[in-house]
């Protein structure tokens, strides 16, 4: 190999890196009244983290399973699945800042006339996304489901998060 065809490589390669590295996801947000993004666009060579669906810890360890205060209410439960989301990004060293998008599961609460309890889960997502310590917005879906896996279990969520 020729110095010149080395150095034509050498040029290619420091393109892609930089094409990669110099771009960064664009949040698409012609609404500022509303919490959450219409779209987000991820450029190439971006890492990415996806959850499985993450539902809550137990909140009460005391509490008999099958009571409200074993995994606790539709916000109770939110919260500490946005915990755990925040725990697993930190493992890939990201944050809550990275997320792009979540879907959302909610189950009818039985205490809330056996319908999911969407304020509970958007007043809980406006402690984590949307605020002046994290002004980022995400892109979601938050669908109202027959039952989850277990019917202590009143949401779940998945995340996607990219590299900034």
């Amino acid at each position: 190999m020729t110095k010149e065809s080395f150095g034509w490589i050498f040029l290619l390669f420091l393109c892609a890196v930089y094409d990669a590295q110099g771009q960064s996801v664009q949040r698409f947000d012609n609404n500022p009244n509303s919490p959450i993004l219409q779209g987000v666009e991820i450029p190439a060579g971006k890492r990415w983290v996806h959850t499985s669906g993450i539902v809550a810890a137990v909140a009460d360890s005391t509490a008999a399973p099958g009571t409200r205060q074993r995994f606790g209410d539709t916000y109770t439960q939110s919260i500490s699945i946005l915990k755990r989301i925040e725990g697993i990004l930190k493992q890939a060293d990201m944050d809550l800042s990275n997320v792009v998008f979540l879907r959302v599961y909610i189950a009818p609460d039985p205490y809330k006339g056996n319908q999911p309890d969407y304020n509970g889960w958007f007043e809980a997502y406006k402690l984590f996304f949307n605020h002046a310590n994290n002004p980022i917005k995400v892109a979601r879906s938050t669908l109202g489901v027959h039952s989850l896996v277990s019917a202590d279990y009143l949401i779940e969520i998945e995340a996607i998060a990219v590299e900034k």
